[in-house]
């Protein structure tokens, strides 16, 4: 009868192994590093030779596979839980009790998974003097287990990983963080960091407040941070010259929208026309339900309240808003909508500042309700516009060689939005006011 069912338990330990191919082997072991001698591991080529192990060191038998439903669970290869007996809500009731992974390797992990090739390269190019000197090539698990040997990465100092990730991105930084302050917050505890597990629905944007501070913050933790259109008129008819420079600005805003989790598309040189086309057809893109926001920046000519299209007509910046209200875009309703606008507005100059022409604030006073506003919300809320002058004005382009008659303004903005992206995350950090870790970010 022993013998039957040990026979049984291996059977479901070679049908998991059947599952897994050499990606979900390497993430099991770097889960096993704190659990078994990092010799052994070394010489792993199989799940099997990972389950072995952990027979022999008494962690997993047929009585006991809780350890290898939480790896399976940590991998996120929920379809397998069944074949121990487990679904995954089990699993995450356990894990309080019975987990083995510490937080502080499922952070490692976790950051592995959200690391893209390109950051990874970003990563590697500003820890060169840290890593061997012969050329190799390093995945983020072999990457973060190589700084672990050097000493450089411990659960109790992560200030290197920290530096590194408030200059890659900012959803890596905020993972960081969050393990600090879990840290900070419940000392005693182990295993509650919990597994980000990502929502593929969303209830709509509501506002969360941060009671101690007041603080009205919208909820950025879905799926998918939000699209970024950028439409970039360069070139136009006779009657308005061409913005040299301009391609600069907009891959400087590319870069730090990228850099902020956003999905960026470039449009250059759109008609009036292909602007109302585009906005319409991104007024109706479904895909905005599984986004936490969006955000459109144009960079244009322009007159007072208005931007020009490449065909030189004018199109108003009330009209391009107006697309995206709670009425039109329902996707969108109660979730931030940032426009800035980089336009000329107008030909006066402001004294005793020299300035080329940009944009003008419509009104976006919000239409009267007779409804509770708890049963509702004004069709115009959410909405930020951002200008680079004030109505009428004009802004200034520089045209010195050095700076290539490109915009100071577009590079000064990129570089506050990611002072400000640190900026909250080392506010909540020394606070301490968080004990769990919503992905979450105040626009």
């Amino acid at each position: 009868m022993e013998h039957d069912v040990n026979l049984r338990f291996r059977q479901q330990l070679l049908l998991i192994d059947e599952h897994l191919v050499a990606e979900d082997v390497a993430a099991l072991k770097f889960l096993c590093t704190d659990l078994l001698p990092f010799r052994k591991l070394e010489g792993v080529k199989s799940a099997l030779d990972i389950f072995q192990l952990l027979m022999v060191e008494e962690y997993l038998n047929e009585e006991n596979t809780f350890l290898l439903a939480e790896l399976l669970y940590r991998i996120k290869y929920h379809s397998l839980l069944n074949k121990l007996g487990y679904t995954k809500e089990k699993v995450q009731e356990c894990l309080h009790e019975k987990g083995r992974v510490s937080p502080y390797r499922q952070l490692l992990y976790d950051l592995s998974e959200n690391i893209t090739s390109e950051m990874l390269k970003d990563i590697i190019f500003l820890l060169q003097s840290h890593l061997p000197k012969r050329q190799m090539t390093l995945s983020a698990l072999e990457l973060l287990l190589l700084l672990e040997k050097q000493g450089l990465l411990t659960e109790n100092n992560v200030q290197m990983l920290e530096e590194v990730c408030m200059k890659v991105s900012p959803d890596l930084l905020e993972m960081v963080n969050c393990y600090k302050r879990a840290k900070v917050s419940l000392p005693q505890q182990e295993n509650t960091l919990p597994v980000k597990e990502p929502s593929l629905s969303r209830s709509g944007g509501t506002r969360v407040f941060a009671s101690p501070q007041k603080i009205t913050r919208y909820k950025m933790d879905g799926p998918h941070r939000g699209f970024c259109l950028i439409i970039n008129n360069v070139k136009f008819g006779t009657s308005l010259q061409e913005r040299k420079g301009s391609c600069k600005d907009a891959e400087e805003l590319e870069r730090v929208f990228t850099w902020l989790g956003l999905d960026v598309r470039i449009y250059p040189d759109q008609t009036s026309w292909q602007i109302r086309e585009l906005l319409r057809t991104w007024q109706r893109l479904p895909d905005h339900k599984d986004r936490d926001c969006f955000i459109c920046c144009i960079l244009s000519h322009g007159e007072s309240g208005a931007i020009y299209g490449k065909d030189e007509e004018l199109i108003s910046i009330r009209t391009i808003m107006s697309h995206f209200t709670a009425k039109h875009c329902p996707q969108l309703a109660e979730k931030p909508k940032l426009f800035f606008i980089q336009a000329c507005q107008g030909k006066a100059i402001q004294c005793p500042v020299y300035v080329e022409a940009d944009a003008r604030i419509p009104d976006l006073s919000c239409m009267q309700q007779s409804v509770s506003p708890s049963e509702s919300i004004p069709e115009e809320a959410d909405f930020l516009l951002g200008m680079a002058t004030i109505d009428g004005y004009g802004i200034f382009r520089p045209c010195a060689a050095s700076c290539s008659c490109w915009y100071h303004g577009v590079k000064i903005f990129c570089r506050f939005l990611q002072k400000l992206t640190k900026m909250w995350a080392d506010v909540w950090t020394a606070g301490g006011q968080r004990s769990r870790c919503p992905n979450q970010r105040t626009p």
